[in-house]
C-alpha cells in the first residue's frame, strides 16, 4: 500500500479520500487555491500547499504544477477524485511518466470513454445496447437537421466531450434544432475545448439507472449493484438512490452483468461507474461511462459496507479484489441529496458567506462537507457544498430519516436548494418511486 498520496481535488471528496487514506495509515497532501486558503480539505491534509490563483484554469487544472508538487513531496500516487482532472488522459499519462500511480484506469480507457461517439462505437461493438442514433460528429446545424430528420424528433443533441448537463438539449423540431445547435457546440467548445456534436433518440420518460463497478488488473470484475440517479436539474443529478425501487432481480442481474461485460471489453482496471437510460418497459441503453469516483458514491457504500475510496487505492497499488460477486452484500436503502449554493427556484449560483451551519443530528445518517461556518463560497467553483446521505432498513425507512434530516439542516447567508430537496422528499411522487428524468418538469415546473 502507499505511504503518501496527492489529492488531487478540493471540498467534500477531497476530504472524503483524505479520511480513507487516513484511516489506512497513508499521509495525505492537499493541495489548494488562493480562494481555498481556508477550506477543510486544506486543514485536513497532513501537508498542503498552494498551487494557484482562484480560478480553476490557474490552479486545480495546472497539470505540470500539480505533478511536481506531488514529486517534490514524496508522494507515490495521485487520487483525482472527481470533476476537474479527473477525466483527463493527458493528466494520467503525465503521473503514469513521472512515476506516480494515477488512482484509476489508464489514459487509453479515460481517452476513448471520454468521448461519448467513441464510447458508443466501442460498446455497440461490446454488445451492449445503445440508444439509437449516430456514432459520427456533426459539425454545422443542416447536417444535424438532416440526420435528426432521418432519425425522428425528438432528439437529445450532446457535446461529445461533454458533462455535467452541459452541451445538452432535448430538440423537437428543425427550427428548435438550428438554434441548439449553434448554442450548445459554442458552449461546448467554452467548457471543453471540443465543439463535437452528436444526435440521439430522446427517450420518452427514461430513468437514469447506473452500475458501479470494481476491477482488477486480471480482469476480475464485479458489479455492487445499481443507483438510481433520475432526479435531476438541467441535466445534472441532486438526489440519488440505492438500490433502484424500480428495478427487479432479473433487471439488476441483466444490467449489471451487462455493465461487466462492457468493463472487460475495454480492459477496465479500478473504479468506475456505466450509466444506462431504461425506459418504461425496463429495456435499458448505454448513455456514458465515468472513469473515476462518482459523487454518488456513499449510497453504494452504505447498502454493501464496501469503502470504495479503500477499493479504488487497492486496485490502483496492484491488489487483487478482495471479494467474489455472490460475497457483495446488498442491505437496506440509501439516500443522497446534494445541497448547492444556490436559488432554490430558478437554480442559479448563490455565492456569497456562509454565516452559520447547523447539521442534523440523525440514526444513520451521514455528512460530506466542503464547508464550514464562516467558509466564503466562492463564484469560481461548482457550487455543491455539501452532501446528506441516509440509511433505512428499507426505502420508506430512508425517506422518513431524510425528511427529518432536511428538516433540521440549516445554512444561513447564503441561498440553498435544501427547500426544493424539502419539497421532493415530500412529494407523494418521490415517495411511491415514480421518480424519472423529468421529475422536476412534471411536478415543480423546473
Amino acid at each position: 500500500m502507499f505511504k503518501k498520496i496527492l489529492v488531487a481535488n478540493r471540498g467534500e471528496i477531497a476530504v472524503r479520500i483524505m479520511r480513507t487514506c487516513k484511516s489506512l495509515g497513508i499521509r495525505t497532501v492537499a493541495i489548494y487555491s488562493e480562494a481555498d486558503q481556508d477550506a477543510p480539505h486544506r486543514r485536513f491534509a497532513d501537508e498542503a500547499y498552494l498551487v494557484g490563483g482562484p480560478r480553476v484554469a490557474d490552479s486545480y487544472l495546472k497539470i505540470d504544477t500539480i505533478i511536481e508538487i506531488a514529486k517534490e513531496v514524496g508522494a507515490e500516487a495521485v487520487h483525482p477524485g472527481y470533476g476537474l482532472l479527473s477525466e483527463n488522459p493527458e493528466f494520467a499519462r503525465k503521473c503514469e511518466e513521472e512515476g506516480l500511480v494515477f488512482v484509476g484506469p489508464s489514459p487509453q480507457v479515460i481517452a476513448s470513454m471520454g468521448s461519448k461517439i467513441e464510447a458508443r462505437k466501442i460498446m455497440k461493438q461490446a454488445g451492449v445496447p445503445v440508444v439509437p442514433g449516430i456514432l459520427t460528429s456533426l459539425s454545422n446545424s443542416e447536417q444535424a437537421v438532416k440526420v435528426a430528420k432521418e432519425i425522428g424528433y425528438p432528439i437529445m443533441l450532446k457535446a461529445s466531450s461533454g458533462g455535467g448537463g452541459i452541451g445538452m438539449q432535448i430538440v423537437r423540431n428543425d427550427e428548435e434544432m438550428v438554434k441548439a445547435f449553434e448554442g450548445n457546440q459554442k458552449r461546448a467548445i467554452a467548457f471543453f475545448g471540443n465543439g463535437e456534436m452528436y444526435l440521439e433518440k430522446y427517450i420518452e420518460n427514461p430513468r437514469h439507472i447506473e452500475i458501479q463497478l470494481l476491477a482488477d488488473s486480471k480482469g476480475n470484475t464485479v458489479y455492487l449493484w445499481e443507483r438510481e440517479c433520475s432526479i435531476q436539474r438541467r441535466h445534472q443529478k441532486i438526489v440519488e438512490e440505492a438500490p433502484s425501487a424500480f428495478v427487479d432481480y432479473d433487471l439488476r442481474k441483466n444490467i449489471g452483468e451487462t455493465a461487466v461485460q462492457a468493463a472487460k471489453a475495454i480492459g477496465y482496471q479500478n473504479a468506475g461507474t456505466i450509466e444506462f437510460l431504461v425506459d418504461e418497459n425496463k429495456s435499458f441503453y448505454f448513455l456514458e461511462m465515468n472513469t473515476r469516483l462518482q459523487v454518488e458514491h456513499p449510497v453504494t457504500e452504505e447498502i454493501t459496507g464496501i469503502d470504495l475510496v479503500e477499493e479504488q487505492l487497492r486496485l490502483a497499488a496492484g491488489e487483487l479484489l478482495r471479494f467474489s460477486q455472490e460475497q457483495i452484500p446488498l442491505n437496506g436503502h440509501s439516500i443522497e441529496v446534494r445541497i448547492y449554493a444556490e436559488d432554490p427556484k430558478t437554480f442559479y449560483p448563490s455565492p456569497g458567506t456562509i454565516t452559520s451551519l447547523s447539521l442534523p443530528e440523525v440514526d444513520k445518517i451521514r455528512h460530506e462537507l466542503g464547508v464550514h461556518e464562516q467558509s466564503i463560497v466562492t463564484p469560481y467553483y461548482d457550487p455543491m457544498i455539501a452532501k446528506l446521505i441516509v440509511k433505512g432498513k428499507d426505502r420508506e425507512d430512508a425517506i422518513k430519516k431524510l425528511q427529518l434530516a432536511l428538516s433540521e439542516y440549516h445554512v444561513g447567508g447564503i441561498k440553498t436548494n435544501i427547500p426544493i430537496l424539502r419539497e421532493i422528499v415530500e412529494h407523494s411522487a418521490f415517495q411511491s418511486g415514480d421518480t424519472t428524468t423529468n421529475f422536476l418538469a412534471k411536478y415543480f415546473g423546473r
